[in-house]
């Protein structure tokens, strides 16, 4: 069984901080990639930032600045530190990930999805 379990989600005022982890676990092989994608009400999902094996980084214009994703290759863990926290961040965050099983099969894996709520 493949599986990412995330964690860090909440309630935090505008202007505020959280951080949110993303750990997989199972029969990998390797990871390629590993990202945060988020979903509104009434809106659909759309990508927040990615990072590859070898640290490569994307992030949506929306939050360039203000997140940062990092990653932990021996812990297979995906970061994301999101600073100045707006209203419109408050969204479902999803991990995702881009994964080689031990078998040699490629798969794409989401997270549970943690709530991240920015209000006062």
């Amino acid at each position: 069984q493949v599986q990412l379990v995330e964690s860090g989600g909440g309630l935090v005022q505008p202007g505020g901080s959280l951080r949110l982890s993303c750990a997989a676990s199972g029969s990998i092989f390797s990871i390629n990639a590993m990202g945060w994608y988020r979903q509104a009400p009434g809106k659909q999902r759309e990508l927040v930032a990615t990072i590859t094996s070898i640290g490569s980084t994307n992030y949506a214009d929306s939050v360039k600045g203000r997140f940062t994703i990092s990653g932990d290759n021996a812990k297979s863990t995906v970061y994301l530190q999101m600073n100045s926290l707006k209203p419109e961040d408050t969204a479902v965050y999803y991990c995702n990930a881009a994964v080689v099983l031990t078998t040699g099969r490629y798969l794409e894996i989401w997270g549970q999805g943690t709530l991240v709520t920015v209000s006062s």
